[in-house]
């Protein structure tokens, strides 16, 4: 199953305030092993960045107005998550930001299957802090690097955090590796097996039902 780590950065929380996606970033999984297919760009918001998020991503408005608008983008974004499950956490930020783009331009919004890490995790450890950095320490996950919020390293400390949560076990954490794993003992190569649990048909349609009716909530509420 081929599924997109997902995370964005933006100008600010609220759409209904006019805010826009200045990053997107997205990291392809095969059976839960990162591929080499990524997809990242910087976007030009059209606005002023809030001041707020310019404290928590660093993007500079000199620096975002010199790159490309989401329409120049929007196509190979679509080809790129099309049809792939979507990994998300607090996937309702993300989605209300990106669907505003898309209806911006007059385009149909994401309807592919979608999994929020934030409410597995609220699920799992109910009552206990579950933003994504809390969650790296943990999985004892080295979250060094996230001195800002950025969307690719973002993605790759939820990919890692996602493993977690659905109580898959890396050889590595930094998945270097992974698809061989040496064998000392026999001197024979064997391949990483992992069981997957994979989700009912049932379990998906609820799942899409209730993120779909959160959104139509924020959006109209």
């Amino acid at each position: 199953m081929r599924e997109i780590i997902l995370d964005t950065e933006t100008t600010g929380i609220s759409v209904k305030e006019g805010h826009r996606i200045v990053e997107i970033g997205c990291i392809e999984l095969d059976d839960l092993i990162p591929t080499k297919n990524k997809f990242h760009c910087f976007l030009n918001p059209e606005r002023k960045v809030s001041q707020k998020a310019f404290e928590i991503h660093g993007y500079s408005d000199e620096f975002l107005f010199k790159q490309k608008k989401f329409s120049e983008i929007v196509d190979e974004f679509l080809e790129f998550i099309k049809d792939k499950r979507l990994i998300i956490h607090n996937a309702d930020f993300d989605l209300s930001h990106l669907n505003n783009e898309l209806k911006i331009l007059g385009r149909k919004v994401i309807k592919n299957d979608i999994v929020d890490t934030l409410i597995l995790a609220r699920d799992k450890f109910p009552g206990s802090p579950s933003n994504l950095d809390a969650l790296c320490k943990r999985y004892r996950i080295d979250n060094s690097r996230r001195t800002k919020h950025t969307a690719l390293v973002d993605c790759d400390l939820l990919a890692k955090v996602y493993i977690n949560l659905l109580d898959q076990k890396e050889p590595t954490l930094d998945f270097s590796n992974q698809e061989i794993i040496s064998n000392q003992e026999s001197g024979k190569e064997i391949k990483y097996f992992k069981k997957i649990i994979t989700p009912s048909k049932k379990e998906l349609e609820n799942h899409s039902y209730f993120l779909k009716s959160q959104i139509k909530k924020n959006f109209f509420n």
